[in-house]
C-alpha cells in the first residue's frame, strides 16, 4: 500500500496540540478501500469530558460510535484530538452528543451513523443520549454497544 494516499494527512505521526475548542479541531479522513462492503467501524471513547454551560463543573461520558462507512474512514488520531477538545467546551449532555454525531456525519457522510452518549450521574441524575441517522441498513451486523445503564453502587 502506498504512503502516497495518506500525504493530506496532516495529524497523524505528527506531535499536535490538543484542539483548544470543537470548532478548531480537524477531522481528518482516509479512503474507504472497501467501499463496496457493508460493515460496522466503532470507537469507543470511556473517558469522555466536556464542562457544565451553567456551573463549568466537568460532566463525564462514556461515548460508543459506531458507523457504516461509504467512500471515506475516520482518521482515528483526529477523531480522538475532536473528541479531546471538549474537555474545555460547556455544553448540554444533548448538545454534545448529538453535535458529535452531526459533525461526523458533515465530515464524512457515512451511510448510516449512531452515537450512545452514556453520562455519569451529577446530582444523582445520569442522563444518556442517542442519536442515529435512520435505520440500520440492510444486513449489517450491529452489535450491542455494550455499556450497562447506570445502577449506582448497589
Amino acid at each position: 500500500m502506498s504512503k502516497a494516499r495518506f500525504r493530506t494527512l496532516t495529524q497523524l505521526g505528527a506531535k499536535i496540540a490538543l484542539p483548544a475548542s470543537p470548532d478548531e479541531a480537524v477531522i481528518e479522513s482516509v479512503a474507504n478501500t472497501r467501499p463496496g462492503e457493508t460493515y460496522v467501524v466503532r470507537f469507543t471513547c470511556p473517558e469522555f469530558t466536556s464542562l457544565c454551560p451553567v456551573t463549568g463543573q466537568p460532566d463525564f461520558a462514556h461515548l460508543v460510535i459506531d458507523y457504516v462507512p461509504a467512500r471515506k474512514l475516520v482518521e482515528s488520531k483526529s477523531l480522538k484530538l475532536y473528541l479531546g477538545s471538549f474537555r474545555n467546551h460547556p455544553g448540554f449532555h444533548e448538545d454534545c452528543t448529538v453535535g458529535i454525531a452531526r459533525r461526523l456525519v458533515r465530515e464524512i457522510k457515512p451511510k448510516w451513523l449512531r452515537i450512545g452518549g452514556y453520562w455519569y450521574p451529577r446530582g444523582g441524575l445520569p442522563i444518556d443520549v442517542f442519536y442515529q441517522t435512520g435505520p440500520a441498513p440492510k444486513g449489517v451486523w450491529l452489535p450491542d454497544q455494550g455499556v450497562a445503564p447506570y445502577r449506582g453502587r448497589g
